[in-house]
């Protein structure tokens, strides 16, 4: 296993930008879409990239069989810490495997998962080929694929509104940027992504934005009513041009035979 790339990054991410407003409503938004698509408890849900589990937990807390695949040791001792706050049943419901996502076949055994869900890790990596690809090797035919990206077509937006004109200028054509969390971040299309998962064998069914509003404006949490932003944001996510327009994308397909 190669050193731990998120050590450093653990607590800016979980104890940082979970906790935000913006955080708070990635995690209601991408939750409520999931529900739309997801099947009934107690499915097998395969989360990679999963990290400290905000977005699987709630699902364990509905009755959802979860196992967790991170590569980082520190991620998944945040995943722990939470857990360790859970009522027993919840946490008999979640396994914790530490595996790059690139290994998860072999990781979980060749298991295949009623759910796999892949959140804001591709625009880590170099390329999205590989980890697509054991993605749709780990579904079960009929099945739920669900990744989370971010948006290529909205890269000049964040540096325009921040009156870094040239740096907006660049991002019309730009496929990577430095991220919040000062980490390099490479883009995604709903295009691209859904002709890949095709490729592996995963009929794309629809996408949503998650971010619009809230990722473009500061909002201090303690004098905001993060309900209401994220119903804001849970509408914009599924309209036309707002979900155009958002930060990240989430794209979910169905797996064949």
């Amino acid at each position: 296993m190669v050193e731990d790339a998120w050590k450093a990054l653990a607590d800016p991410f979980v104890e940082g930008a979970y906790a935000t407003v913006k955080g708070q409503v990635r995690t209601y938004v991408l939750h409520q879409q999931l529900l739309r698509h997801l099947p009934p408890p107690s499915a097998s849900v395969l989360d990679v990239g999963g990290g400290a589990g905000h977005q699987s937990l709630p699902l364990a807390r509905l009755g959802y069989d979860v196992t967790i695949l991170d590569p980082s040791t520190a991620m998944l001792a945040k995943a722990e810490e939470r857990l360790a706050q859970e009522p027993s049943e919840v946490r008999s419901r979640v396994r914790l495997v530490r595996a790059a996502g690139e290994s998860a076949v072999e990781a979980t055994g060749d298991r295949r998962f009623a759910a796999v869900l892949c959140h804001g890790v591709l625009m880590y990596l170099p390329a999205p080929e590989p980890l697509l690809d054991v993605l749709c090797r780990c579904v079960e035919p009929g099945g739920v694929v669900s990744v989370m990206a971010l948006n290529a077509a909205t890269m000049a937006v964040r540096p325009a509104l921040e009156h870094r004109w040239a740096d907006a200028l660049a991002g019309f054509d730009a496929t990577s940027e430095t991220g919040v969390l000062g980490a390099s971040t490479r883009g995604d299309t709903v295009e691209h992504l859904s002709a890949l998962l095709r490729r592996g064998g995963v009929e794309p069914r629809a996408w949503y934005g998650v971010w619009l509003f809230s990722d473009w404006m500061d909002l201090p949490l303690a004098d905001t009513d993060v309900e209401a932003v994220a119903e804001v944001e849970l509408q914009a996510s599924l309209r036309d041009p707002y979900r155009q327009l958002s930060r990240v994308f989430h794209l979910v397909g169905t797996g064949g035979t």
